[in-house]
């Protein structure tokens, strides 16, 4: 008679699938927490070289969060 090996397999790709789930819930807060000051910086460095100041600061003048909002809410307008 044979005896069955206990098989993790199935186990193992659950715990690889809760690793992925994690890092990419702690990346979207970073990015969340930290988006204001990254579009920031890329407007100091757009500005520095040679890009319009006028966009630069139009673009800094809105929050992130502000931006998103806006975004959905004419995505939304667009659907209906």
């Amino acid at each position: 008679m044979k005896r069955r090996t206990n098989s993790k397999s199935g186990q193992t790709m659950v715990e690889y699938i809760i690793i992925v789930l994690i890092i990419a819930v702690a990346a979207l807060a970073i990015v969340g927490v930290f988006s204001d000051r990254v579009r920031e910086l890329f407007g100091f460095a757009t500005e520095e070289l040679g890009g319009s100041g006028s966009a630069v600061s139009e673009a800094l003048s809105e929050r992130s969060v502000d931006w998103v909002r806006e975004a959905e809410s004419q995505n939304s307008q667009l659907g209906n």
